[in-house]
């Protein structure tokens, strides 16, 4: 049977089920009804039309981790959609798609490449996998300071010196929205018969429209991990895992995704994965018109503003959904500037300790755009804000190490019990024993075994002195840090 873009099969399915209203004698126990007492509020009302389909796997909802009817159907949709040979749907985020290519690509002690500025979830698939791990070195916009994807340079060194890795690991677009051409990339890894794997967790909609970048399945990535939350219309947690070529066993992909995600998978959000393809796949460019639109007003009015956005640099390409916001007087740093927002309704995706990250998307219109810069217009009067410095430079955040180090093992185990904490002034030339994780973006800034450098101490001095949210530090004041006894 040819493929029908406008339909959304799942949700079809889903919503058959519930105008049905049958007796429910199967999980989960809410059975399709809200009854939640008065106690917490609105709440009944509020899940009332959703909870209809929060179903489990039955005859005509298929089984997420045996696909044979629906789900079956709406993942080969998805494919045809995206251009991937194979899209398997995740409901545990781009988390479980990045632990699942690793796994499948690393067996232990077997070596990965590793761009160095990758989310914690690509690490925590590298401590599972028990593999041997080469970080590269980001590249550094020079205009932002902010680190991309590593060199072609880069990587072609690491590749000619281990001929032996079974995988490279690359994160495009960064958290925020700068991206580099992969195809080259792409093309030098397969000459050496090395599959590339790519968390495109920011990129879901690329490809999609003249406006954006290409696509990792585009540039011939061989495993492609989108958050389908993040810039289009599925619901937190959904996300995409694409397959093409047969450099990576796709049932090796399968096993371990049926072991990493849970066997009671979210109905509503595989449904909103198959609306968000739906979308995509029926209206194409028109879905991101007035995203687009309101992203346009936005720079237009803020190029004669006391604010700045990062623009496109050498080699690197801006997603136009991404707004990059600093305070270009220098007043302002990203955290401030991020808190003033909020107080005006106006909730940012991250900040850092220069900048503010705006993430638009499919459900972005220009009233929030119009909200942004009334708020933008209040904050400024407010502070003086006048003078934009012309051509700021911005150091690198975070520092990191500019050669292609050794491989390492990254253990799965806590790393406290040969381990002390020290003052964080005092740690330089130590070994670290603990994740040190700003949140967002969730890029790690120490990872357990990184010998602990001066630009390392000074990025999380900066760190501490912004008031950053820090995961994984048993001192979250970054006052001490756990290091390996000498």
């Amino acid at each position: 049977m040819p493929l029908d873009a406008e339909r959304a099969p799942l949700y079809e399915a889903l919503a058959r089920r519930a105008g049905n209203n049958p007796a429910a004698f199967h999980v989960p126990g809410h059975k399709q009804r809200a009854e939640w007492t008065a106690a917490v509020g609105d709440a009944s009302r509020r899940f009332a039309e959703l909870l209809p389909l929060d179903v489990t796997e039955l005859p005509d909802t298929d089984d997420l981790h045996h696909p044979e009817g629906v789900i079956a159907e709406a993942e080969a949709l998805a494919a045809d959609c995206f251009g991937a040979e194979e899209t398997r749907f995740l409901v545990g985020g781009s988390t479980a798609g990045n632990l699942a290519m690793i796994l499948a690509v690393c067996r232990p002690g077997e070596l990965l490449l590793v761009q160095r500025n990758v989310h914690k979830s690509v690490i925590h698939g590298l401590m599972l996998s028990g593999a041997r791990t080469v970080f590269l070195p980001p590249a550094i916009d020079p205009g932002s300071g902010l680190a991309i994807a590593p060199s072609a340079d880069t990587v072609r060194e690491a590749l000619r010196r281990h001929p032996d890795a079974k995988g490279l690991l690359l994160a495009n677009p960064n958290y925020y929205g700068m991206s580099v051409e992969l195809a080259p990339i792409v093309r030098e890894s397969h000459a050496m018969g090395i599959p590339v794997l790519v968390d495109e967790a920011h990129g879901p909609h690329f490809g999609r429209h003249s406006a954006f970048p290409e696509s990792a399945l585009q540039a011939g990535a061989d495993i492609v991990v989108q958050s389908a939350h993040k810039m289009l219309s599925a619901m937190t947690m959904g996300a995409y895992l694409h397959m093409q070529g047969d450099r990576v066993s796709r049932a090796s992909i399968r096993q371990y995704l049926r072991m990493i995600q849970s066997s009671s998978p979210s109905y509503p959000i595989l449904a909103s994965l198959d609306l968000a393809r739906r979308e995509l796949h029926a209206r194409k460019e028109e879905a991101f018109a007035e995203a687009l639109r309101t992203a346009g007003e936005i720079r237009a009015v803020l190029a004669d503003s006391a604010y700045g956005i990062v623009p496109a640099g050498p080699h690197v390409r801006i997603d136009p959904l991404k707004l990059t916001l600093f305070d270009a007087s220098g007043t302002l740093d990203g955290f401030r500037l991020q808190a003033e927002l909020e107080k005006h309704g106006c909730s940012a995706e991250m900040a850092d300790d220069r900048y503010v990250v705006l993430a638009l998307g499919t459900g972005s219109r220009p009233e929030d755009g119009r909200r942004l810069l009334a708020a933008l217009e209040k904050i400024a009067v407010k502070y003086e804000l006048r003078d934009p410095q012309p051509n700021l430079i911005f150091r690198a955040l975070p520092a990191y190490p500019e050669e292609i180090p050794e491989p390492v093992v990254l253990s799965r185990g806590a790393e406290t019990e040969d381990s002390e904490p020290v003052p964080l002034e005092e740690a330089e030339g130590r070994v670290s024993a603990e994740w040190i994780i700003p949140y967002p973006p969730g890029i790690p800034a120490l990872y357990p075994g990184e010998t602990i450098t001066p630009a390392i101490i000074r990025e999380l001095h900066q760190w501490r002195k912004q008031g950053a949210r820090i995961q994984g530090a048993e001192d979250g004041t970054l006052g001490t840090v756990r290091v390996a006894r000498s």
